[in-house]
């Protein structure tokens, strides 16, 4: 009989399921510093493609540049591929509605109470759009933005006015898809 009992205790804890811990997400990453274009490469990060993907999967709007050519001295994260111009046009309202949900989700308090904590995750180091720029070392409070090749707003395109895209420029964590957002986005 004990020798029945233990064999019948033995095939209980070889059939029972396996429980495997689930993994428990990383910690949330701090406010990214500037990190300037330092160097020119000749593809697209990882995480930028996956990023540009996701947002006009989720948004609409066109997947536009993340390359820049490297020649003349203006620094650009582009350079680097990790920016993504997002096509969307402020004069539409339906493309600024878009804009505007993007930002608010990217910029919403998540249940743990981190602030900003989507755009954090996704390693946004900042974002330009219709005249206004948003740091993650300004902690992404608007401010109003003009580029340094215009003159005044009157006199600056669409383009350098973000007016026609939204401009979005990754830390290098970020291209790279490193940042917690895109644990399971990547391909192995």
């Amino acid at each position: 009989m004990l020798a029945r009992l233990t064999i019948a205790a033995l095939v209980l804890s070889v059939a029972a399921p396996v429980t495997s811990a689930v993994a428990a997400p990383r910690p949330i990453e701090d406010y990214a510093p500037y990190q300037p274009q330092t160097r020119c490469v000749a593809v697209t990060k990882p995480g930028t493609k996956v990023l540009g993907r996701w947002i006009v999967h989720h948004f609409g709007g066109g997947f536009g540049p993340t390359k820049r050519a490297c020649t003349g001295s203006s620094t650009s994260e582009h350079k680097e591929g990790r920016a993504f111009d997002w096509v969307l046009d402020a004069r539409r309202p339906a493309d600024r509605k878009r804009a505007r949900t993007f930002l608010t989700r990217a910029f919403a308090t998540d249940g743990q109470g981190n602030e900003h904590a989507r755009a954090r995750r996704m390693g946004i180091m900042y974002v330009i759009w219709n005249d206004h720029m948003y740091a993650a070392y300004d902690r992404f409070e608007p401010k109003p933005y003009l580029s340094s090749s215009c003159p005044s707003r009157k006199k600056c395109s669409a383009t350098l006015r973000h007016r026609n895209h939204l401009h979005i420029s990754l830390t290098r964590g970020g291209g790279n898809g490193y940042t917690s957002w895109y644990d399971g986005r990547l391909p192995d």
